[in-house]
């Protein structure tokens, strides 16, 4: 089930008269945290005239910052672990 947020990228994304299958495609399929999809109506509001172009770009950046958060937070869980072992030994 998609989220609120999801929801209103689609609506956002039709108000500013894109194909109904792009709106679908972003705000259900790409779009679908609540992460994502704040970032892009954050987007959204501030574009009076975005270009499929534009809207696609921005999805594609939104995209990899949350990879790069992912990334980071998992390196972050494995230096820990290395961390305790370090301290107390493998024990």
């Amino acid at each position: 089930m998609a989220s609120e947020k999801s929801r209103e990228v689609y609506k956002e994304l039709l108000k500013k008269g894109f194909p109904e299958e792009l709106c679908t495609e972003i705000a259900y399929k790409h779009m679908n945290t609540d992460y994502t999809a704040g970032r892009m109506l954050g987007y959204l509001y501030r574009i009076s005239d975005p270009s499929v172009e534009m809207v696609v770009d921005e999805m594609l950046a939104i995209l990899e910052d949350r990879k790069r958060f992912i990334r980071k937070h998992e390196n972050e869980q494995a230096q820990a672990a290395l961390n305790r072992i370090y301290q107390r030994g493998l024990d």
